[in-house]
């Protein structure tokens, strides 16, 4: 698990409570969850970049992006390793998990699961909370 470096995105809880609204400080801030099957980008296929709604971190690429039937946008791995850390999470007696947050400003973004047997390249399920990304879909021709 990760240590606890600094974030490059500090703000007061009343800062991020005003920037975020009452639902994503939930989530975001106070490692809240989203109702599953609820996201904006559950079964999102737009190509293009997953940023963290608190701060603009660039975290995910639709390219890894997989239908995982979960309920939550699920992804097989971040943009690159240092966009998230992680975190031991015991929350849930007998059920360790391992929580994701976003590097540049610690917000909570969801888990990550491994040895689901899902088919993507890597053995992973990141398992990210919708209203905790932006998604900035990538310019075609014609647009």
């Amino acid at each position: 698990m990760d240590e606890s470096p600094t974030p490059q995105v500090v703000k007061s809880p009343e800062q991020w409570r005003a920037q975020l609204g009452d639902f994503a400080y939930h989530v975001l801030r106070e490692a809240g969850t989203e109702r599953p099957f609820t996201g904006e980008y559950t079964d999102t296929t737009t190509a293009g970049v997953y940023s963290c709604r608190a701060c603009g971190a660039e975290l995910f690429r639709s390219d890894e992006k997989f239908s995982s039937h979960c309920g939550w946008p699920s992804f097989f791995a971040p943009l690159a390793e240092d966009r998230v850390r992680y975190l031991s999470d015991e929350s849930i007696p007998g059920r360790p998990r391992v929580e994701v947050r976003c590097s540049s400003c610690d917000s909570h973004l969801g888990h990550v699961f491994e040895g689901e047997g899902y088919d993507t390249p890597t053995d992973l399920r990141y398992c990210i909370n919708s209203v905790c990304l932006v998604l900035e879909p990538t310019a075609t021709d014609g647009q």
